[in-house]
């Protein structure tokens, strides 16, 4: 069972369930997740060998989606979904293999696609890092600094070391095996038909106008929306426009 985090009281509607991206944690939306708490009861989840989550030997989005539809199993049986980048496509395979479990979806700057920019240099660095000398999170990050040299990847990447236990809460060989898997897509039959929004970042290029007959194939109620100013993290970039835009949506 996935590792989950509670914000706020059941209510009239499903519960919120929060998916985070790759190399991410539950934490990472804590602020964001207790804010949409004041009117719905809100779920974030460890992904799997991620966060304080089981560790396992496969990370396929089938696997994925069997954990999410498992702990909604636990909430009622459906629930609203939010999912960022894998969790995205984690999410988009819970609502076509498990439909009944979905009442709408957002899927936030991801596509139903096999993308090309593999993330193997980050485990690469991130396993490269001799914990060992480490003491401090500062300590982390300065030695991080030549292998990954923007300040938020690195900030990010941060949150998911635990400097007194000397480790990376990420299952880095699972995760770099199954990388063609994580940016890739498989193929899966059928439809989701309840409403879908595929929300962006204005400057991120995950989304294109080309990806959209793949996205209606597979859900032909989709909508579509971009937050100007923010890129692919479009929920740290452009917060509270990321919570106004996913709480008119689910709420509506």
């Amino acid at each position: 069972m996935l590792a989950i985090s509670h914000f706020g009281d059941p209510s009239d509607l499903p519960p919120i369930l929060i998916a985070h991206g790759l190399f991410g944690s539950a934490r990472n939306w804590n602020v964001i997740a207790k804010r949409m708490s004041e009117t719905r009861q809100v779920i974030s989840v460890d992904m799997r060998n991620h966060g304080q989550s089981p560790w396992a030997n496969s990370h396929e989005y089938a696997d994925l989606a069997a954990d999410l539809a498992e702990v909604i199993g636990t909430l009622g049986g459906q629930a609203d979904i939010v999912g960022h980048s894998m969790g995205g496509k984690a999410s988009m395979a819970l609502a076509l293999l498990h439909p009944e479990q979905v009442r709408r979806l957002i899927v936030a700057d991801i596509a139903p696609v096999p993308y090309g920019h593999t993330q193997v240099q980050l485990i690469h660095a991130m396993r490269a890092l001799d914990l060992s000398k480490i003491e401090t999170r500062r300590d982390a990050d300065e030695a991080l600094q030549t292998t990954v040299p923007e300040d938020g990847v690195r900030a990010f990447l941060l949150q998911s070391l635990d400097v007194k236990g000397r480790a990376w809460r990420l299952n880095l060989d699972v995760l770099e095996t199954f990388m063609p898997r994580i940016i890739g897509w498989p193929e899966i039959a059928g439809q989701f038909d309840g409403p879908t929004l595929f929300l962006s970042g204005a400057a991120s290029d995950y989304v294109r106008p080309e990806h959209r007959d793949p996205i209606r194939a597979l859900f032909p109620a989709a909508r579509f929306a971009k937050i100007p100013g923010a890129g692919h993290w479009l929920h740290a970039d452009k917060p509270r426009e990321f919570e106004a835009t996913v709480g008119a949506y689910l709420n509506a």
